[in-house]
């Protein structure tokens, strides 16, 4: 199998409730690869289905290489101190914790502290250091970067591509569209039980049409003008101010976010 990741036909159904209606999925060995869909969408259900936490009706799931699981909502005893856990883990993984990676997620201010005075991004740092002390090859994060500050989301980032740069797969969920576009080199949309896209940014991009937004300044003002043909309008404009004698003081030329994207596609009928 050179697949880290490989989903077929995967159902499951809450009651009578269908939650997933038979998704595919394959994703490569060394990819960051993201989830995506609103919430209710299935992507913590379909997470859970490949950690082996949930049962599902139908399907096939296979992986490829030891995991590392971090959850979306995880709990640790509350007298419990942050020392005491990673020693505890260790001892499960037969491992020793990698000092280089409790100092990249600031772990060793919570090694004496107790788990009930940790705050929520405090957590979610201590809970990524325990995914990952097993030195797993295939790393579940589910909203890794829920409750963290600026800094700790950019040390976080900094690390998931550090772990890539390892050989690492990295399969994620996320409802921070910017921090998908900077980190996955795919991304997969969940819309009513089925995968209705798998690709790349780009190609989502392509998929949903280029949808261009041009920011004029002059000394009149500023103003924004939408356009499928950049060459076309721009020249228009250009023209126009020509025309008027009106000077531009700067450009700027927006293709469609991810967010954007995203938000087209959930609305689709």
């Amino acid at each position: 199998m050179t697949d880290a990741v490989r989903v077929e036909g995967l159902w499951k159904s809450y009651g009578k409730k269908r939650i997933l209606k038979g998704v595919d999925l394959q994703v490569s060995k060394g990819e960051i690869f993201a989830l995506l869909g609103v919430n209710g969408a299935g992507k913590t259900t379909t997470l859970e289905c490949m950690e082996g936490l949930r049962p599902y009706e139908e399907g096939r799931i296979a992986l490829n290489g030891r995991m590392g699981i971090q959850l979306q909502s995880a709990s640790l005893p509350g007298h419990m101190k942050g020392r005491e856990a990673l020693k505890l883990f260790a001892k499960w993984n037969r491992v020793s914790p990698d000092p280089a990676m409790l100092e990249a997620l600031e772990i060793r201010e919570l090694e004496h502290k107790q788990y009930q005075e940790l705050s929520t991004g405090q957590k979610r740092r201590l809970h990524l250091a325990l995914a990952l002390l097993g030195n797993p090859d295939l790393v579940f994060l589910d909203e890794p970067t829920a409750g963290l500050d600026v800094e700790g989301r950019i040390a976080l980032h900094e690390y998931i591509r550090k772990l890539k740069s390892q050989g690492k797969t990295i399969f994620l969920t996320s409802h921070d569209m910017a921090e998908v576009e900077s980190l996955c080199d795919r991304i997969g949309i969940l819309k009513n039980g089925f995968l209705v896209f798998v690709g790349t940014a780009m190609e989502l991009t392509e998929k949903i049409g280029r949808h261009y937004q041009i920011h004029i300044k002059t000394q009149e003002g500023e103003e924004t003008y939408e356009s499928q043909d950049i060459g076309e309008t721009l020249t228009a404009i250009l023209k126009n101010c020509r025309e008027r004698n009106v000077t531009i003081q700067d450009i700027r030329v927006d293709c469609g976010s991810l967010e954007e994207h995203f938000v087209k596609i959930a609305k689709e009928e």
